[in-house]
């Protein structure tokens, strides 16, 4: 996975990561002693379609439909997890294996994934 750099901070107590692969788009928020405040793991092979969502405050929920299992998830993370920074693999790893072991159906917010502004390529 490859940093995108330069995608736009709203505030000075978090900061926005975007992390690209051919199947992966990570988006992280991370507070500025660099704990996961929440992320939103899109996948598929275009990235845009299906997305978990894990936000420190609400819990799990899914966008998207035809979603993964959460075992499947987590193999296909862990496949490429090296790639990113040692506290984020760490960090999402963790909360994507907790999700996979609750095993109960996580609600869907809607039913696809939408880029807020700051989730777009910067030009």
């Amino acid at each position: 996975m490859r940093e995108i750099l330069g995608v736009t901070q709203d505030s000075p107590l978090a900061k926005r990561r975007w992390f690209h692969h051919d199947y992966f788009d990570l988006f992280v928020s991370q507070a500025n002693g660099g704990a996961l405040c929440g992320f939103e793991l899109c996948y598929g092979s275009d990235g845009a379609d299906r997305a978990l969502v894990w936000d420190r405050e609400r819990g799990y929920f899914h966008d998207g439909t035809g979603l993964l299992a959460g075992n499947d998830l987590v193999h296909r993370f862990e496949a490429i997890a090296h790639e990113l920074p040692g506290e984020v693999a760490r960090s999402v790893g963790a909360r994507l294996r907790e999700y996979a072991e609750q095993g109960q159906a996580t609600p869907t917010r809607r039913k696809r994934f939408r880029r807020a502004d700051w989730q777009q390529r910067p030009a």
